[in-house]
């Protein structure tokens, strides 16, 4: 055996391919019961000085990333399609093979065959095409050959399903192409965003690089909803994206609801509350309203409509501001102090002016973005995958022989056989229910 055999038959092997998915089926567990992706210190804390360098030494802390684990799903990469390469031409020639060219001799050692001997008076009242057409009306849909040895009547059903098992084989391959063109061409980051703030670019996962996105995005608002404990119970954002050459939009943001641009995907991922407060001010005259960004104690103007505002005091629960002292002058007039609820509307009235007044705490949102061209590979792989997971266990290539034979005597003879690859006992009843039909119409034939 030369060393492109001893290649081929390693490669090839199905126990290596057991190998390997039971090492990765090890090692995923121990990369879920391991927290990945945390600093240094913490595999220090949490498992001592010694376990924590022999597990940097091994990548465990990014174990998905490794060098190790990745040269095992590039082994079963390559033992798939060395399986595959290795024993498709065997099932593409049982698929396309000749199937009228079996001996009699041959059908009747199978182990599911039976023959009837053809009296002349059955031979004469009842024809081959008549049993032909009595197994096509059961299911049995199939075609007629004269030869030498006889008529053969042959059918089959699910040939197609003996890719089953090759079609999974290429699903694993596609989704490796999907993650492999998603690591290479796509990128994940985050940035976290102030309200009324905006930006075009984002930090990069694992290192300080940032990544220019090509657009901006401004964050409008960040609302949060707490429970009586004081835990938060939802919140969102408010997104603007502006491309240069387009129409801005504007689409709200939530956990598990992201917003996707230009492939970019931004996910509502944390949040951070600040000191300052964002003040929104409506002139109910003039229908103008706009929002401040207003550090704590600290005087604002509103442009040249001589109202000057802040924020004197808060109350807050916990780290969340529930009530804010507002200072509101305009014009000449006297200055006006108010409790304001977070977020609930308040109408000032100076002179013969009305002002609507909401102050809420000021939050940044937090983002994880994302872009991965290789999702709808990966998405290809899936489909695939559960295609010929569903021919591989659910369909099976079963096959179907009636040949009459006549010998030099001039008697005839009627074989039956069948075969199947996969389940067995499904067939052996639909084998017995062909041959009592056959039956049955040689007893009615007789009488």
């Amino acid at each position: 055996m030369n060393l492109q055999q001893k290649f081929w038959r390693f490669f090839s092997s199905v126990r290596l391919a057991i190998f390997i998915l039971c090492s990765l089926a090890v090692t995923s567990i121990i990369g879920t019961v391991i927290p990945q992706g945390q600093p240094a210190a913490f595999y220090v804390k949490q498992y001592g000085t010694k376990a924590a360098q022999f597990m940097q030494i091994l990548d465990i802390p990014e174990m998905y990333s490794s060098w190790w684990f990745l040269a095992l799903l590039g082994l079963l990469a390559v033992n798939l399609i060395v399986c595959s390469l290795d024993r498709f031409p065997l099932a593409w020639k049982i698929i396309t093979q000749d199937n009228f060219a079996i001996l009699p001799g041959k059908l009747l050692s199978m182990k599911q065959s039976l023959s009837w001997e053809l009296h002349q008076k059955t031979a004469s009242t009842v024809s081959f095409e008549q049993i032909c057409k009595t197994l096509s009306a059961a299911g049995w849909r199939g075609e007629t050959r004269d030869s030498n040895e006889g008529r053969t009547f042959f059918s089959q059903k699910g040939k197609w399903s003996r890719t089953g098992v090759y079609i999974v084989h290429i699903s694993i391959l596609v989704i490796f192409a999907g993650a492999v063109t998603g690591n290479v061409l796509g990128f994940k980051g985050s940035v976290i965003l102030p309200e009324l703030s905006t930006t075009d670019k984002i930090y990069l996962s694992g290192s300080n690089d940032t990544k220019e996105l090509g657009f901006s995005v401004t964050c409008n608002s960040f609302g949060i909803e707490f429970y009586a404990n004081g835990m938060p119970r939802e919140y969102e954002s408010s997104l603007t994206i502006t491309e240069p050459g387009k129409q801005p939009y504007t689409q709200r943001i939530e956990v598990n609801k992201p917003l996707t641009h230009n492939g970019i995907t931004f996910y509502q991922s944390s949040y951070q509350g600040f000191q300052d407060f964002i003040v929104t001010i409506s002139d109910a005259d003039k229908k103008n309203t706009k929002s401040f960004r207003t550090p704590f104690q600290k005087q604002l103007n509103w442009d040249n409509s001589g109202i000057l505002f802040g924020i004197i005091n808060a109350k807050a629960m916990g780290r969340r501001v529930v009530e804010s002292k507002l200072w509101f002058k305009a014009g000449d007039a006297p200055a006006v102090i108010r409790w304001i609820g977070a977020g609930t509307p308040a109408t000032i009235t100076i002179g013969e002016k009305n002002y609507i007044v909401k102050v809420k705490q000021m939050y940044a949102t937090g983002l994880q973005v994302s872009k991965d061209p290789g999702v709808w590979i990966v998405y290809l792989g899936c489909g695939l995958m559960i295609l010929g997971l569903y021919i591989a266990f659910f369909m099976s290539h079963t096959r179907l022989w009636l040949v009459e034979t006549i010998s030099e005597k001039g008697e005839k003879k009627l074989i039956l056989a069948g075969n199947t690859n996969k389940n067995k006992a499904a067939f052996d009843k639909k084998f017995a229910a062909v041959k009592d039909t056959i039956d049955a119409q040689l007893q009615m034939t007789n009488k």
